[in-house]
């Protein structure tokens, strides 16, 4: 087969393709959402109608890969680390149903936060869950795993989940593909009451999970992605996690590392290979990008040796992602300092777009709020939320998907008036429609702005569940149709923006205002695309 070269997140995506999916699910979220974009354009994917259609969000997609795979088809959801928390409910109970077709759920960590609100380890839900894991070191085994992972998972009757981190999912690497698999055929559990969580089944479903713990251990401690490398210094035994072995053994270009390491890639860990390097080693450094969670379980709770080293202790910083540079520090190397940034380099932070809609959005709710007070505007997760920084310093929250009109909500409901919060069109069919139905119960005096830019602009311009749909939406949530405006925002129609703002800010009830227009990036690439086209006609 031939050799690509491949992001560790397209490796994920081309081993699910060879693999034998049939269905990829997963809402957009850096740094996974190149996973299904390149499902969406890859050759063989489209040959075999796979399908690659976006999800409204992560729980969704969740389920609706549980749905392929009660069918007996594979099927791959596909998230980051934060979007687990919100696809957790069908995520932890898929457990206890366990699968008919393999399902794999692929989630991308973000140590040091590069555009996430959090670094959480996603290993910890999977203990939570006690499934399997698997955690790639590099982009051939990112691909090896979810070509294996379908397999592995209707072996073992339950979900996998691949959790791999934002240096291996935006790095490119050589990738050696194995022979394409057919997808399987269509065919039903042969339980009929496998999938039905009620009380009666599903205490046998998960005492069926807990009988298979066993084999889950078997399995790991027989894996070829767990591996000890013996050495003669036995002052020293090193576990290294996924791609934190890629870190030291680029401090060993030779790769004539003195000490043992263990390679840990595949989990429940394989405890009689740690049980090994911590009995014949006087002192054991974890290495892990992301929570200290395989050195939590080795430390126990007395930890009276104190021959565990790694994030708990500070050999390893506790914050912010592994590099090559934490790990030879760790290891007493000299560590060569970089050059100093002159003080004449100013810092620049994101902005946004010249000739984004947002930017006109701001400019009026900021004139209007003046007649308000200051910090009573709510926020959420997309472009606008650079609506936080200088010039406009508009918005104070930004927590979760959604939880701009709920926050709002909140402080409604606590005396605040007029109450704002601005959502992105995305977002609000992703988790803010929920919320909105809330104010809507209550009748709450909130001015909720959809900022409709027709797509999900922060990871790339993929397409939006909301595009033409947001005002029908609403009203069919019980927005009063007469409180549901739409706005051009641009420069020319400021005066009318901020008439429109005042009036709906004064509002005693649930107020809707949605400016609507396409994002500039998004712009510029159909008019290149456009431009392309036309050129290959000519």
């Amino acid at each position: 087969m031939e050799k690509l070269l491949l992001l560790g997140a397209e490796a994920i995506a081309q081993g699910a393709i060879d693999g034998g999916m049939s269905g990829v699910y997963a809402y957009p979220g850096t740094p996974s959402t190149e996973i299904t974009e390149y499902v969406q354009k890859n050759k063989t994917a489209i040959e075999k109608n796979i399908h690659r259609n976006w999800s409204a969000n992560e729980k969704t997609a969740v389920e609706a890969a549980l749905g392929m795979s009660y069918a007996g088809k594979r099927a791959m959801a596909c998230m980051k680390h934060v979007g687990l928390n919100v696809a957790a409910d069908a995520f932890i109970n898929s457990a206890i149903t366990g699968v008919n077709g393999g399902l794999v759920v692929a989630v991308a960590d973000d140590p040091s936060m590069h555009s996430s609100q959090n670094e959480q380890d996603s290993r910890f839900y999977g203990k939570f869950s006690m499934i399997p894991m698997l955690e790639p070191s590099n982009q051939q085994e990112a691909y090896n795993m979810t070509y294996e992972g379908f397999e592995l998972s209707e072996k073992l009757g339950v979900p996998v989940l691949i959790r791999f981190t934002t240096r291996l999912s935006h790095s490119r690497a050589g990738v050696q593909r194995k022979e394409i698999k057919n997808q399987n055929q269509l065919s039903y559990p042969k339980d009929p009451i496998q999938f039905v969580l009620l009380p009666f089944n599903a205490r046998k479903r998960y005492n069926s999970l807990l009988g298979k713990q066993a084999l889950m251990e078997e399995d790991a401690e027989n894996s070829k992605h767990n591996i000890y490398y013996e050495g003669k210094d036995k002052s020293l035994g090193i576990i290294a996690c996924g791609i934190a072995h890629n870190y030291l053994i680029e401090n060993y270009p030779n790769r004539d590392c003195p000490y043992p390491i263990l390679k840990i890639g595949q989990y429940p860990m394989p405890f009689s290979k740690i049980e090994k390097i911590v009995n014949e080693c006087e002192e054991v450094l974890l290495l892990e990008d992301g929570y200290p969670f395989v050195e939590e379980q080795l430390r126990g709770f007395l930890n009276k040796s104190k021959k565990i080293k790694g994030r708990l202790d500070n050999t390893i910083p506790r914050a912010g992602e592994l590099n090559p540079d934490h790990v030879a520090k760790a290891l007493g190397k000299e560590v060569k300092a970089g050059l100093n940034i002159p003080s004449l380099v100013a810092n620049r932070p994101p902005e946004l777009c010249l000739g984004c809609a947002h930017r006109d959005v701001y400019n009026a709710l900021n004139e209007t709020m003046k007649e308000h007070g200051k910090q009573k505007v709510f926020s959420d997760i997309g472009c606008y939320t650079l609506g936080a920084l200088p010039p406009w310093n508009a918005i104070h929250s930004c927590v979760d998907m959604g939880a701009s009109i709920t926050m709002a909500k909140g402080a409604a409901d606590a005396g605040v008036h007029p109450s704002v919060a601005v959502i992105g069109d995305s977002t609000f069919t992703h988790s803010g429609m929920t919320a909105l139905l809330d104010c809507v119960y209550e009748n709450t005096s909130v001015t909720v702005i959809i900022a409709d830019n027709a797509t999900t602009a922060m990871t790339g311009g993929q397409a939006s569940h909301a595009t033409g749909r947001l005002e029908e939406i609403c009203i069919g949530l019980g927005v009063k149709p007469e409180h549901v405006k739409v706005l051009t925002p641009l420069p020319k129609y400021h005066g009318e923006m901020v008439k429109i703002l005042r009036e709906e800010l004064v509002y005693e009830g649930v107020s809707v205002i949605i400016p609507r227009r396409e994002c500039i990036q998004t712009v510029t690439k159909s008019k290149k695309e456009k431009k392309v086209k036309t050129e290959e006609i000519i």
